[in-house]
């Protein structure tokens, strides 16, 4: 049986597809032109009037220009362009009342941001790539994204020109030619427009990342800077938990061990002449005891839950779900065990997310889905709450994100109001060998 191949309308269907979508990159040409006199404009302000307020904006306006060439370039061309851009500085408020730019101090907050705005814009490499994509882009860019399309329309102009001679004579034929060579010429061009619509689409792409992919130099910055930001995370995360400790040791167990030392001293002056009451204050001294060591094991699993080193993250997930006041499915598929910090830092994760599913989301059910693959270890946490979770509003995510990101973790968030909400965490980490529970 003959005819067309099943591969041939998918083929022309990519083709066609390709084609339409460098005909849209090819129409933006003239916004990026736009861009690029508002680019080059504020320049000349800035440096010719001092009119520095426009630079950010127009910086601003260049990255989500960008920012969209990136997006398109892995979604039309299939070639992925992460963001290069160097996160913002926090503005800090001195207890006098300043504000700490990153490089001086200023009175006016406004002010003070629009200095901070400027310098992180100015001193990040990301935007003086995006300056240069603006420069030569509508030229480099135009030009890759219209030769097929050109070719193409070329093609079938011949044609057309043989076909319907525009004066009925071979005078009308482009540039004088035979009608038989303007015909061959026509169905190459015509040929040549779709075939090479895919290579450039993905040469286009290729030329986004070039221009506006992160560096190694970037991804070196990017990286000290995560760093830098984790390690005052954790550095804050554990003074407060030292805080946390003595407070707690302050205000329990070691209040308890003071009464029981004031009430044993108090049974040597009774013994003799009420003993009695002798009786009754050991009786008290003994019950200070038990709940002082009541506290100090509550404390201990605060600190590192003994079913953790015991049996392992997964039981000590199903041990903690049973405490949640809601129905919580735990599968977990781990052939070994993670070391322990990663172990402890899941765990509290992993107790915060079902914390914020009780309290905020209103949920009823949850699964909590473990599983290690890849080098991986992923935790995700799913609810049918009401949704809406945003890590801006509350301390909750916020810090399930700075414990995840001491041991290079990440979290991922879907929470559409009305819900479900899923909190993804993965955690780069090796397992060893599954070892023997105790229980």
């Amino acid at each position: 049986m003959t005819g067309t191949p099943p591969a041939a309308p998918a083929a022309l269907r990519s083709r066609t597809a390709a084609l339409g979508r460098l005909l849209a990159l090819t129409a933006v040409v003239p916004a990026e032109l736009v861009l690029l006199v508002v680019v080059i404009g504020s320049f000349v302000l800035w440096f010719g009037l001092g009119l520095f307020v426009l630079f950010p904006a127009t910086t601003r306006l260049a990255r989500a220009a960008a920012g969209l060439a990136r997006a398109y370039a892995g979604r039309w061309s299939g070639v992925p362009v992460p963001s290069p851009y160097l996160p913002r500085p926090a503005l800090e408020r001195t207890l006098h009342g300043w504000f700490w730019t990153g490089h001086d101090y200023q009175k006016s907050r406004w002010f003070a941001s629009v200095s901070r705005t400027i310098r992180w814009l100015w001193k990040d490499p990301a935007t003086w790539r995006d300056v240069l994509w603006v420069l030569l882009n509508p030229v480099a860019g135009g030009v890759l994204a219209a030769t097929p399309p050109l070719l193409l329309g070329g093609g079938l102009y011949a044609l057309a020109c043989v076909v319907l001679p525009l004066s009925g004579s071979e005078r009308g034929l482009p540039m004088g030619l035979p009608a038989g060579l303007t015909a061959a010429l026509g169905l190459a061009l015509a040929a040549a427009g779709p075939a090479l619509a895919r290579p450039a689409l993905r040469l286009h792409g290729h030329w986004t990342r070039a221009l506006l992919g992160p560096t190694e130099r970037s991804r070196l910055a990017r990286r000290v800077e995560q760093l830098t930001v984790t390690r005052l995370d954790v550095t804050e995360a554990q003074a407060a938990e030292l805080r946390r400790i003595e407070r707690d040791l302050h205000d329990g167990a070691q209040a308890r061990l003071v009464a029981v030392s004031l009430r044993l001293g108090a049974v040597a002056a009774l013994i003799d002449r009420d003993p009695a009451r002798a009786r009754d204050v050991v009786t008290e001294a003994q019950e200070n005891v038990t709940q002082a060591l009541q506290e100090l094991r509550d404390l201990v699993r605060g600190i590192h839950p003994p079913v953790l080193a015991e049996r392992g993250l997964a039981e000590g997930l199903r041990a903690l779900a049973l405490d949640v006041p809601l129905r919580v499915e735990v599968r977990a598929e781990l052939p070994g065990r993670a070391e322990a910090p990663v172990e402890s830092a899941v765990y509290y994760a992993v107790s915060e997310a079902l914390t914020n599913a009780v309290k905020h989301a209103g949920a009823r059910h949850a699964a909590v889905d473990l599983v290690h693959a890849d080098g991986l270890l992923r935790a995700e946490v799913t609810d049918d709450g009401r949704g809406g979770a945003d890590p801006g509003r509350g301390t909750g995510l916020r810090g399930i994100q700075r414990r995840l990101a001491a041991f290079d973790g990440t979290l991922t968030l879907i929470s559409p109001p009305g819900g479900p909400t899923r909190l993804t965490m993965e955690l780069p980490c090796a397992l060893s060998s599954p070892r023997t529970s105790t229980s």
